[in-house]
């Protein structure tokens, strides 16, 4: 039952995929990307914005099964359509926010409605951030208060406060700086599982989640802050311990994404042998044109999930450029 339908443009991705290429010096393309996100999104009044979008920006993505088909190696069901369009989940605001802040000098160009957007994505933030969520793993059994979707939340209404003085009338900053505190204590007081010894996925579980490696990616605490290199060194033993990183303990696939995030947390830890280490071994799973899927069995060495994955590429590019960065000080100072 792992079938499902990725012909479609998740806002999570694309966001992360202008920041890649930004820092591939594309940002002709990253506006444009931008360009599409605001365009397919667009201000609905009361509605929210959804987490995806078709390619041609269609919004009803209902899923549905077809049970005659068979999927790879005999998987069933086969869907069409992907019932995650209109979950909840909370990152996404922060993701489009970190986009526009990666383009900031570029915003003056943005049309008012692609402001009002970006203002109403900040004030959902504020009014939403104490709600459960999907969070950004998609679980369609139950919400619950994840630990990633808080500290996106606090994302958003970061970048929103940084860009208040671009997105004119409108903005909400008394609001957007109390509710970016409040965000931030709750994560700190409910979010560390003092019997795990670390951050986990969701307030009062025990259970580690690779997704709290994003809390020092985004700016929310130091790699080198005690509780959060305690929760990296827990996530790299337990959660890496098939050689790529898994996204929970019960997932037994290693997600290559979640591997690039552990590369940068170590770089950015000063662990750069580890992180370089890490990083080779992920590498390795590109097929021959260098292109690699969503997840990686590492006891077949073969590639699984959706094929060529975004979100893999994505990390990548991002892990290399986080190498490149914290290890050049320590070439220039050698040399």
């Amino acid at each position: 039952d792992l079938n499902f339908d990725y012909r479609f443009a998740w806002l999570r991705d694309l966001s992360l995929t202008i920041r890649s290429l930004w820092i591939a010096a594309c940002p002709d393309e990253a506006n444009r990307l931008f360009r599409w996100i605001t365009d397919a999104s667009g201000y609905l009044g009361d509605e929210r914005v959804q987490i995806m979008y078709g390619v041609q920006g269609e919004r009803d993505l209902t899923e549905h099964e077809l049970a005659h088909l068979p999927g790879f190696r005999d998987s069933r069901p086969v869907r069409i359509g992907n019932a995650a369009w209109d979950q909840e989940q909370l990152d996404v605001l922060g993701e489009v926010l970190d986009a526009a802040e990666q383009l900031r000098d570029r915003l003056e160009a943005l049309d008012q409605p692609s402001r009002d957007l970006l203002i109403a994505l900040a004030d959902r933030a504020a009014a939403t951030w104490r709600e459960p969520d999907a969070g950004m793993w998609e679980a369609r059994d139950q919400r619950r208060q994840y630990v990633s979707s808080k500290v996106m939340c606090w994302v958003a209404l970061d970048r929103a406060i940084r860009l208040a003085p671009l997105l004119g009338d409108g903005v909400h900053l008394d609001r957007w700086e109390d509710a970016r505190e409040r965000v931030r204590a709750a994560v700190l007081a409910k979010g560390y599982s003092d019997r795990a010894g670390a951050y986990t996925g969701a307030f009062g579980s025990d259970d580690l989640d690779a997704s709290v490696l994003l809390l020092p990616l985004v700016g929310f605490l130091p790699a080198r802050d005690g509780r959060m290199w305690a929760t990296i060194e827990a996530i790299e033993s337990q959660l890496g311990d098939i050689g790529l990183v898994r996204r929970w303990a019960d997932d037994p696939m290693g997600f290559l994404i979640c591997t690039f995030w552990l590369v940068e947390c170590l770089a950015m830890g000063g662990e750069i042998a580890r992180a370089e280490a890490w990083f080779e071994r992920s590498t390795a799973y590109a097929n021959d044109l260098g292109l690699l899927a969503e997840q990686a069995d590492p006891d077949r060495k073969e590639l699984l999930g959706n094929f060529p994955q975004a979100f893999s590429h994505v990390g990548l590019i991002n892990a290399a450029w986080r190498l490149t960065e914290t290890a050049q000080p320590t070439k220039e100072t050698s040399s």
